[in-house]
C-alpha cells in the first residue's frame, strides 16, 4: 500500500502546491512501478485513471494505483487559464521524458532506472518541476570485458611475434624468454577474470561497493550510476544537468599496503636502468622491414642463380630481361635498408653493450647473461650475434657502406655484361674511387675478365661478381636483422617489463579499465545531448572532450593509495579518443561502444542510429577522432582529511590540483584559440584565476575548488565526474548540494526553497 500511496502522492504534488506543515517528501519502499502519459491522464474523461503495478522485472503484478489530476492553481498576475498552463508544463514533461528517454540510444546506455519528482518554489513565486533520475549503465561490465579481450589479444600477438624472430644469442634469447613469461601471466589471469566476467554480467550490469574487493571483479567499476536532473519551468523546455558517480577507480584487491599507482611507478622508475625504447610505429617499421627483406633476399638470389644460367646460351635479349629484374630487385632490397632506424639501432645496440659490459642478469628461464670479455661467444651466425664489433670503437658510417657494396656489386655485374656484350670497351661510370671502394674480389675480377675475355664464357666472368653480390646481400641481411630483432625486442621490453611487474600492470590496467567506462558513459550521454548542437559538435572536432573528475577522498591513510591509483587511471585517458559510427541496426547490443585499438592508443566507436548519424556533419561522418582531455581535481571533506592537515601531509593533493589547473587552463587556451566566438568564452579566464587563487591559498578542505573546477567543466560543455571512496555518502552530498546550486543559480530558486529542496534530494 506505501507504494501505491507514493506514486499517488508523487502525481497530486506535482500539481498542487503543498498543504502547509506537511512533509516535502516520505521516506518510502517502492513495492514496484507503473509509467502513463500525462496528455492521456488531462484528456481523460474520468476524474482519475487506473495503472497497474509490476515489479522492477515487470513480471509479476503487485497492485493497482488511480491516479487523480487536480488543477494547478494559477500564479498572481497570470491571466493564463490554469489547465492551459497545466497543459503545456505537462507536454513539455511528456516530450523531454518518453521521447528523450524511450530513444534506442538511451535504452542502450541506461538501465535501472529510478526516477523522483520535485517541485519547488523559485524567487518570483513560480514553480520549478524537477524531475531526478539515477540509473544504472551496462557499460559497467560491458567495456571492462572489451578491454581484456584486448589486453589479451595485444599479448598473445606480441608473445607470437618475438617467436617469430628466430635463433637469437643466448643474452637476446633470455630477453625474449622474460617477455613471454611475462605476457603469459598477464593472458593467464585476464582470460580467467574476463571468463568470470562473462558469467557475471548474465544476471547483473552492476557492482556495489561491498564487492570492490573481489578479485575477478577488479576491471569493473564500483557503484558506477548516472546522475541526471531535468529542470522545467512553465517559460522554457527542459534543461538537463548530469553527472557520472563511481567509486575512487583503484584496485582494492591489491590493497595500498605499498601505496598506489603513482607511488609504485615512481619507485619503479627510479630503480630501472635507462635504456633505448622504441614506440609503436617504430617496432612496426621493423617488423615491416624483416619482412621485406625476408621476400627481397630469396628473389636476389634466385635471379642471380637464373642470370648465370641464362649467359650459358648466349641469348642476349633473355640475358638483359633478366638483368633487368635483377637490378630492380636490387634497388629495393637496398632502397628497404637505407632506413635511418636500422642505423640508429646498430649504434643502440652498441651503446647498450658498451653501457652494460662486466655485468651479468638472470632471466627467467635461468639462464645467467656474463657481458664480460670472458664471458662473450666469438661471432656466431646470423640472427645469433648482437650484431658488429662491440670491442671496438663503433663507426656510424660502416652501415652505409654495407648497403653501398650491394649497390656497387650490382653495377659491377651490369658493367660486365655490357662489356661481354660488346656495348663499350670500359665502364664510364665508374671512377677510379668507386673501383677502389669495391671488394677485392669485384676488382679482381674486372681485371680477369678484360684479360681474357674471348677466351672464358661469359659465366665464367659473371660467377664472381654474383658471389661477391649475394656476400654483400647477406651481410646486410645480417646487421638489418639483428637491428630490427633489436627494435621489436625493445619495443616489448617497453611495453611490458619496463612496465613492471605484472602485479603492477594488472592494477594500472584495472584502474584504467573503471576510469574508461565511467568516461564512455559520461561521454555517450553529451553526446545525445548535443547532437543538434553544431558549436558543440565543432568542438568536439577541433579541441576535444574535457573531463573532469572531482576526487572527495582524503589524503589519510588507505585513500592516499587510493588517490594515487586515481591520478595514474585518469592520466591514462589521454591515450583515449572517440569516433562515432552509424549503427547496424537499433537493438541495443548494436548500439553500445566498442574498444578497438591496443594500451595507449585505443579508440572508442560510439554507434548511432542511421537516423541521427546521417544528420551528423561531415567530419564527423568520415571517422575524425574526439581527443579526450582528462583533469583531476581533490578535495578531502572528511574527518580524516582533519587529520592529514593538521598532523598529515597533503602535498599529493596539492600536487594534484595543481598541475590540473594547468592542463585545464591549456585547454581553455585552445578553446578560445579556434572557437573564439562560442558563447562564454571570454569568461574564462576570471574563472580560471579565481581557481589558481584558491589552489595556491592551501586553505583547509577549501571546497570552492571544486565548484569553480565543475562551473569552468559546465561551461565548456565538459564531462562531469564524481567520486570518493565507494561513491555513498560523501558522492551523495556533493551532488545533491552541486544540483541545488544550479537550481538556484541558472534556474532562480528561492531562498527560502534552498534548504527544503536538499533535504528532499538527501531524503
Amino acid at each position: 500500500m506505501a507504494g501505491m500511496q507514493r506514486a499517488m502522492v508523487a502525481c497530486t504534488k506535482f500539481f498542487c502546491p503543498p498543504a502547509e506543515g506537511s512533509s516535502p517528501a516520505g521516506q518510502r519502499s517502492f513495492l514496484g512501478f507503473t509509467s502513463f502519459s500525462i496528455r492521456d491522464l488531462l484528456k481523460s474523461k474520468e476524474p482519475h485513471i487506473s495503472l497497474s503495478l509490476r515489479t522492477m522485472d515487470r513480471v509479476n503484478e503487485v497492485g493497482e494505483v488511480k491516479v487523480s489530476c487536480l488543477q494547478m492553481e494559477g500564479e498572481s498576475g497570470d491571466r493564463t487559464p490554469p489547465e492551459h498552463k497545466c497543459s503545456e508544463l505537462c507536454d513539455s514533461l511528456h516530450s523531454s521524458v518518453h521521447e528523450r528517454e524511450n530513444s534506442p540510444t538511451m535504452r542502450a546506455v541506461l538501465c535501472a532506472q529510478v526516477c523522483k519528482v520535485y517541485r519547488f518554489q523559485t524567487e518570483d513565486q513560480r514553480w520549478l518541476l524537477v524531475r531526478e533520475q539515477m540509473s544504472e549503465t551496462p557499460l559497467s561490465f560491458s567495456l571492462p570485458k572489451q578491454l581484456l579481450s584486448a589486453l589479451i589479444r595485444e599479448h598473445t600477438d606480441r608473445v607470437r611475434e618475438v617467436k617469430e624472430l628466430g635463433d637469437l644469442s643466448p643474452h637476446w634469447d633470455g630477453l625474449r624468454h622474460d617477455v613471454i613469461n611475462h605476457c603469459n601471466h598477464l593472458v593467464c589471469g585476464y582470460q580467467e577474470t574476463l571468463s568470470e566476467l562473462d558469467k557475471l554480467s548474465v544476471s547483473s550490469s552492476f557492482k556495489s561497493s561491498c564487492s570492490k574487493s573481489d578479485k575477478h571483479l577488479q576491471f569493473v567499476p564500483t557503484n558506477l550510476h548516472s546522475q541526471r536532473m531535468e529542470v522545467t519551468d512553465p517559460d522554457s523546455a527542459g534543461v538537463w544537468y548530469e553527472v557520472i558517480t563511481f567509486g575512487a577507480p583503484s584496485d582494492h584487491h591489491q590493497a595500498f599496503k605499498h601505496g598506489g599507482l603513482k607511488k609504485l611507478l615512481s619507485k619503479r622508475t627510479n630503480s630501472t636502468d635507462s635504456s633505448v625504447s622504441y614506440s609503436e610505429d617504430e617496432s612496426s617499421r621493423a617488423r615491416e622491414l624483416l619482412s621485406n627483406v625476408a621476400q627481397l633476399q630469396p628473389l636476389v638470389f634466385g635471379l642471380a642463380e637464373e642470370l648465370l644460367a641464362v649467359s650459358l646460351e648466349h641469348n642476349t635479349a633473355r640475358l638483359q630481361e633478366v638483368l633487368e629484374a635483377l637490378a630492380q630487385q636490387t634497388e629495393l632490397f637496398v632502397h628497404a635498408l637505407k632506413d635511418e632506424l636500422v642505423r640508429s639501432a646498430l649504434l643502440a645496440i652498441h651503446n647498450q653493450f658498451s653501457a652494460n659490459y662486466n655485468s651479468s642478469h638472470v632471466h627467467s628461464n635461468g639462464l645467467i647473461c656474463d657481458n664480460t670479455s670472458d664471458g662473450r661467444d666469438g661471432e656466431s651466425s646470423p640472427g645469433q650475434q648482437d650484431a658488429g664489433r662491440q670491442d671496438a670503437e663503433y663507426d656510424e658510417e660502416e652501415w652505409d657502406r654495407t648497403w653501398a657494396n650491394v649497390a656497387k656489386s650490382l653495377n659491377c655485374i651490369i658493367v660486365m655484361l655490357d662489356r661481354l656484350q660488346g656495348r663499350e670497351d670500359q665502364p664510364q661510370d665508374q671512377t677510379p674511387s668507386d673501383q677502389q671502394d669495391a671488394a677485392p674480389g669485384d676488382t679482381n675480377s674486372q681485371n680477369t675478365a678484360s684479360s681474357s675475355l674471348s677466351a672464358a664464357s661469359w659465366q665464367e666472368q659473371l660467377l664472381p661478381l654474383v658471389v661477391t653480390l649475394r656476400d654483400c646481400v647477406r651481410e646486410a641481411v645480417c646487421k638489418a636483422r639483428a637491428a630490427m630483432t633489436f627494435v621489436i625486442l625493445q619495443g616489448a621490453v617497453a611495453c611490458t617489463l619496463n612496465q613492471g611487474p605484472t602485479q603492477i600492470v594488472q592494477r594500472r590496467h584495472a584502474v584504467f579499465s573503471q576510469t574508461l567506462s565511467a568516461a564512455v558513459c559520461g561521454f555517450m550521454l553529451k553526446l545525445y545531448g548535443g547532437l543538434e548542437d553544431p558549436e558543440f559538435l565543432q568542438q568536439l572536432l577541433s579541441v576535444g572532450l574535457l573531463v573532469q573528475f572531482e576526487g572527495l577522498l582524503s589524503t589519510y591513510g588507505d585513500e592516499v593509495g587510493m588517490l594515487e591509483d586515481m591520478e595514474v587511471g585518469v592520466a591514462d585517458l589521454s591515450g583515449v579518443a572517440f569516433t562515432v559510427t552509424e549503427a547496424k541496426t537499433e537493438q541495443p547490443d548494436d548500439l553500445l561502444p566498442t574498444l578497438r585499438g591496443a594500451w595507449g592508443r585505443f579508440v572508442v566507436e560510439v554507434p548511432l542510429p542511421s537516423e541521427t548519424f546521417t544528420s551528423l556533419p561531415r567530419e564527423v561522418k568520415e571517422g575524425r577522432l574526439i581527443l579526450v582531455h582528462p583533469v583531476l581535481f581533490n578535495i578531502g571533506i572528511n574527518q580524516q582529511q582533519s587529520l592529514a592537515e593538521r598532523f598529515g601531509d597533503s602535498s599529493l593533493q596539492e600536487r594534484v590540483n595543481q598541475q590540473s589547473c594547468e592542463r585545464l587552463r591549456v585547454y581553455c587556451q585552445s578553446l578560445r584559440e579556434r572557437l573564439p566566438h562560442m558563447a562564454g568564452i571570454q569568461s574564462l579566464s576570471d574563472s580560471l584565476s579565481s581557481l589558481e587563487r584558491c589552489i595556491e591559498t592551501k586553505k583547509r578542505k577549501n571546497v570552492e575548488v571544486l565548484w569553480i573546477a565543475a562551473t569552468v567543466c559546465r561551461q565548456v560543455n565538459g564531462v562531469r565526474l564524481t567520486s570518493c571512496k565507494s561513491a555513498k555518502d560523501r558522492t551523495a552530498m556533493s551532488v545533491t548540494l552541486e544540483q541545488c546550486v544550479l537550481l538556484r543559480d541558472k534556474h532562480t530558486l528561492s531562498q527560502q526553497s534552498f534548504s527544503s529542496a536538499l533535504d528532499c534530494m538527501r531524503r
